[in-house]
């Protein structure tokens, strides 16, 4: 994929919604796959194939993006240790256990606004799909 010109409408308007704190946030931790990663991450440390089989249906493809993203942003740690097999641990980064109140009341309000606006899922919720 080549690079984007600075001064396209794309760029130019990303870094207009930066400006805003809480777009620039939700830019960070949105998304289909990043949350997720950081709430099984959540109090403990996890090797890839740990996190691959909690996350479920991510591919190891976008869990590495996902994962590389989440680590340039500061919200997750990455360390890789010297051994073979090759082991590498990810945990969260006190910056993300920060955000993690957060996280719970945006899961409260996605409850009771799935309930209230009768957007109940068409299959039945897997337990733990968010822990």
């Amino acid at each position: 994929m080549g690079k984007r010109k600075l001064e396209s409408t794309n760029m130019i308007n990303e870094r207009h919604l930066d400006e805003c704190d809480l777009s620039y946030a939700l830019r960070k931790l949105g998304g289909r796959w990043k949350i997720l990663i950081l709430g099984k991450l959540e109090n403990k440390t996890l090797r890839f194939k740990e996190l691959k089989e909690r996350v479920g249906n991510i591919t190891e493809r976008m869990l590495i993006l996902q994962l590389k993203e989440l680590e340039a942003d500061g919200l997750v740690t990455r360390t890789a240790h010297p051994v073979v097999p090759p082991r590498v641990d990810y945990e969260l980064t006190q910056l993300a256990i920060d955000s993690i109140p957060i996280w719970r009341l945006l899961e409260v309000w996605g409850a009771q606004h799935r309930n209230e606006t009768g957007n109940s899922l068409p299959y039945p919720k897997e337990v733990g799909s968010c822990d």
